[in-house]
């Protein structure tokens, strides 16, 4: 069931979205050469913690048998990973890689989600179109985030857009609406049918989330049950906000 947010509940999602905008301000100076993808999450619980919320995804139980609870406290996903990879220690971060980093955060019973991705150093043209055509997506997408549209105008936007650069949209994970859940209704997939789907009403609170590939849409899911990887080894980049729909433009309130 699609929530409708009352006037308070606006104010306590914009509080715990503004403490994940502030969050990944701090964290883009951790993203560095030399850092595993493990002391990364560490120091992003901290940022977290610190900012005065709760890191939602420690824990976090799929609810899918033989899937364990994810036990970090960001979802950070280099090159060919595409979302949900889980930190490591012997996972390096290196000059040219593609850092994408998904975190949920957790304050007074609401949660607000983001996803960036981080470009270390200098890396290829290829993958710096890569990135910006990911955050341009969601964007794209947004511009029909408002009364009026369906959640099918956003969906078939943020595809055909990633189409027509070249790239190619992960079809098997979706947006979704957040408030009280971290995952609530409505889905709101990467591609689609402009006109289809639920109406868009003032006071939802939805994630927008392009995972783009520079090559095939075909996906491999790791052993561990969680990291989704490129079957072409093709990198990814994924970009995120938590958003909320209002009489006129959608707000942004992940970004300060």
């Amino acid at each position: 069931m699609v929530t409708i947010k009352s006037k308070k509940e606006i104010e306590l999602m914009q509080n715990v979205c503004k403490i994940v905008a502030k969050f990944y301000e701090q964290l883009e100076k951790k993203v560095k050469p030399g850092i595993s993808t493990y002391e990364l999450d560490k120091e992003a619980e901290k940022i977290m913690r610190a900012l005065g919320a709760i890191p939602a995804q420690i824990g976090y139980d799929p609810g899918i048998k033989g899937i364990p609870k994810f036990p970090c406290a960001t979802c950070i996903s280099v090159n060919d990973e595409v979302i949900h990879g889980i930190p490591h220690k012997n996972h390096i971060i290196k000059e040219g890689d593609l850092v994408s980093i998904d975190t949920v955060a957790l304050k007074d019973g609401f949660h607000g989600d983001a996803a960036r991705t981080f470009i270390v150093g200098k890396t290829s043209a290829e993958n710096e179109r890569l990135v910006n055509v990911t955050k341009q997506a969601f964007f794209e997408g947004i511009k029909f985030a408002k009364p009026g549209y369906r959640i099918g105008d956003i969906s078939h936007a943020v595809g055909e857009y990633v189409r027509s650069q070249g790239f190619s949209v992960l079809k098997e994970f979706q947006g979704h609406g957040i408030g009280r859940q971290m995952h609530e209704d409505p889905g709101i997939p990467n591609y689609g049918k402009a006109g289809k789907g639920i109406r868009i009403e003032p006071g939802m609170t939805l994630c927008i989330e392009p995972m783009v590939i520079q090559g095939k849409p075909d996906i491999w899911e790791l052993e561990d049950g969680w990291t989704i990887v490129t079957q072409d080894g093709t990198n990814a980049a994924h970009y995120e906000n938590t958003i909320l729909i209002t009489e006129n433009e959608p707000k942004i309130l992940t970004i300060n």
